[in-house]
This record gives C-alpha cells, sequence and structure tokens, in this order.
C-alpha cells in the first residue's frame, strides 16, 4: 500500500526541498520504489536533478490543471526505484488560475488517485507558505513530515503549520496524520540548537524523530552536480542522517 507524505513548513530555507530529495533517495536503496512531486514554484528539487524548469512541456502544472494529463505523461524516471514530477515555471500562476474554483485544494489528490501506477512511497515537497499548493499536498496526503531548522525562530513556523494541518484534517482530509518532525541545519556545538531540539522533543513528545540533520556545505554543493548527499559523499554524516531518517520513516508505517 502505497504512503503518501507532505513534507511542509511555511517558514522557507528550512530544507524541505533538499530533505524531499536525500529522503527519497534513501528509501530507494533501501528497495522502495518512490516518487516525488515538487509542488514548489521555486523548483528547488527539480533543479537539483538537474532539470531546467523552464524547458518542461509537461510538469505538475499539467498534472494538476487539466483532468486528463495523467501521472504517466508527467513523471520521469531519474533514479533507480525513484521517479520525479517535475515543477515548471508556469506553476507560479497556478494559485491565482485555481483561486475561484471549487475544486481547487483537491486537484493533486485526484491526479494521484487516478494513477494505477505502484508505488510504496509518495513524498511532495511544498513552497513556502500555507497557499493552494501547500493545502495539495496536504490533502494528497496521509501523512505530514516536517523539516524544522534547529532555530528558535523557526519554531513559530511549525506552529502556525499545525493550525493549518487540523483545519485540513477536520474539512478537507479527515484520515491525514502526523509522521513526525525532524531537526534541520542542526549544530552540535551549538547550546541554541540544543535548546530548540529539547523544547521541541517536550512539546512533540514521540512526535519529534530521533534524526538530527547536521548543517554542512556539502548539502549545497551536492545538488550544483546533479547528486544527492547520498550519491556525492556516502559516507558522509549528512547522507548517514537521511538514512537513519529513511529507517525511522519507513518504520512508521
Amino acid at each position: 500500500m502505497t504512503r503518501t507524505l507532505v513534507i511542509a513548513n511555511q517558514k522557507g530555507g528550512v530544507g524541505k526541498s533538499t530533505s524531499v530529495m536525500n529522503l527519497g533517495v534513501a528509501l530507494a536503496e533501501r528497495g522502495s520504489r518512490v516518487l516525488l512531486v515538487d509542488m514548489d514554484p521555486q523548483g528547488g528539487l527539480t533543479a537539483a536533478f538537474g532539470i531546467n524548469s523552464h524547458d518542461i512541456r509537461r510538469s505538475v502544472y499539467s498534472l494538476i490543471m487539466y483532468s486528463h494529463v495523467s501521472l504517466a505523461r508527467v513523471m520521469r524516471p531519474v533514479r533507480a526505484n525513484l521517479a520525479l514530477v517535475p515543477a515548471s515555471v508556469d506553476l507560479a500562476a497556478s494559485e491565482i488560475q485555481l483561486a475561484g474554483a471549487a475544486d481547487r485544494a483537491v486537484r493533486l489528490r485526484q491526479s494521484l488517485q487516478r494513477s494505477r501506477i505502484p508505488f510504496d512511497f509518495i513524498l511532495i515537497d511544498t513552497p513556502p507558505g500555507l497557499g493552494i499548493l501547500t493545502a495539495n499536498g496536504l490533502v494528497a496526503a496521509d501523512e505530514v513530515l516536517i523539516p524544522v531548522q534547529c532555530q528558535y525562530l523557526a519554531m513559530r513556523g511549525v506552529r502556525a503549520l499545525m493550525d493549518t494541518v487540523v483545519r485540513v484534517k477536520n474539512k478537507l482530509n479527515t484520515t491525514l496524520g502526523l509522521t513526525g518532525l525532524f531537526g534541520t541545519m542542526y549544530r552540535p556545538d551549538s547550546r541554541h540548537a540544543q535548546e530548540v531540539v529539547d523544547e521541541l522533543r517536550d512539546v512533540f513528545g514521540a512526535k519529534m524523530l530521533k534524526t538530527l540533520i547536521h548543517y554542512d556545505d556539502v548539502v549545497a554543493e551536492a545538488p550544483i552536480v546533479g547528486l544527492s548527499v547520498l550519491e556525492y559523499i556516502p559516507r558522509h554524516p549528512i547522507a548517514q542522517g537521511y538514512r537513519a531518517l529513511a529507517e525511522e520513516v519507513a518504520g512508521g508505517g
């Protein structure tokens, strides 16, 4: 049975796209069949795989705007066991174009439900903010996974997102659940970072996952050559961190 996770946080710069890429690669390494969906108009996930979002004929925009477009027509194999639905630049206009549509928040769910392509995991990358594109991710998913930058101000975004998750669960997706939160850009020598992690664990208990993704420039270097950290430096602590996160996520099913 497919598990669909939306990776969301209304704050930008917390490592959503990086985490979707590396978690997807880590799950695929374990033998799972994984689909990544880039719902962010900035197209960071798409670019990380070396795909130019300015030169895409069919994308997630096509999928949510036109009911006759199938998942098979827009997805691209990017690794063994791993496929991507890329974002294109026209996705930025979709929020305005969908604003008056009664089904504006369920377009992605409907498209994924029409597909018969078997996946073990679908990971949905969302833009910063809590607009229509993020709502589509929340409605299409079974579970929410929240990356949290290990800084105090980043926690404010978590509170706003959790309010939105509750509203979506009550009105549009009653089966939506919280897989958990995990820390990103963690500095082990920073007292402040540890205080943030401790507070998150106090508030969320076991939902605050054990894995902490450390800060390192290697995270920014890998996408430049179109690789995940797991492929760029396989034994690096951040690569091992994403493998540990994959174990936690896979074990939560």
